[in-house]
């Protein structure tokens, strides 16, 4: 599935002809070509593979499956970056049970970075290879890099919320959307907070992180799965101490 967005998707990237539509009336949340071919390329995998799997994606209606699982899946994450021309958007592919995700991929097809996650699998490859994902351990609150993809994050609560995390940081950095995971995952950086998210946001990369080691939840601690506020974190300690400031939003 992978292979097949990322062949849709990679002529259009950088395009000068590419166009967006808004699927907003007030604000900006665009949708292209692109991200539709890919989502269809997807479907078309599926449907020849895992035909009594349920679908879950961005752009268009869901299809309920007999099988328990459900593939939730994210064309584009990142089409601002996207259509602004950055490599940091991604595709991201994740399978469902009951429960939430159990394999997660997130795939940059233009930089060649694949970061995969499952049981007893945590790896990415690209241009430097193969390797395994290990998120950091060690890192105090004080010391620590975060990302997020938007400045104002959420509701002014929200931003309040994020803020007291930010204020007590190293180093905040934003704008990254779905490659701000990965990082997570690769051990480069230490904590990914937003808020108003949809499942097929977070789902392959709740997967990933898991499975490197990280923890993702909401900002109560619960399941972030379903979308929501979502803190992910490298590691337990660093996951409590941001929590805590963030739970009162």
């Amino acid at each position: 599935m992978a292979d097949a967005a990322g062949a849709a998707i990679l002529p259009y990237f950088r395009s000068a002809t590419l166009g967006a539509d808004n699927k907003l009336e007030d604000g900006f949340d665009p949708v292209t070509v692109a991200d539709r071919e890919a989502e269809l390329a997807m479907r078309a995998v599926l449907a020849q593979l895992r035909p009594d799997d349920g679908i879950l994606g961005e752009e268009f209606a869901p299809v309920e499956g007999s099988s328990g699982r459900t593939w939730v899946l994210d064309p584009i994450d990142g089409t601002r970056g996207f259509i602004s021309g950055t490599p940091t958007w991604g595709v991201l592919i994740a399978m469902s049970e009951a429960d939430g995700p159990v394999l997660g991929v997130i795939d940059q097809p233009y930089t060649g970075e694949r970061f995969i996650g499952a049981a007893g699998l945590a790896q990415m490859t690209g241009p430097q290879g193969a390797r395994d994902l290990a998120t950091r351990n060690g890192t105090a609150l004080d010391q620590a890099i975060l990302f997020t993809t938007f400045p104002e994050v959420g509701t002014p609560e929200e931003r309040a919320g994020f803020e007291r995390v930010s204020g007590k940081v190293r180093l905040t950095r934003y704008g990254m959307d779905c490659y701000a995971y990965a990082l997570l995952a690769a051990g480069q950086i230490d904590l990914v907070i937003e808020a108003g998210l949809n499942a097929y946001d977070v789902q392959a990369p709740i997967a990933v992180i898991q499975a490197a080691g990280g923890v993702v939840t909401d900002w109560q601690g619960g399941p972030a799965h379903e979308g929501g506020r979502v803190l992910a974190a490298a590691n337990a300690e660093l996951h409590a101490a941001a929590l805590a400031l963030l739970k009162n939003s």
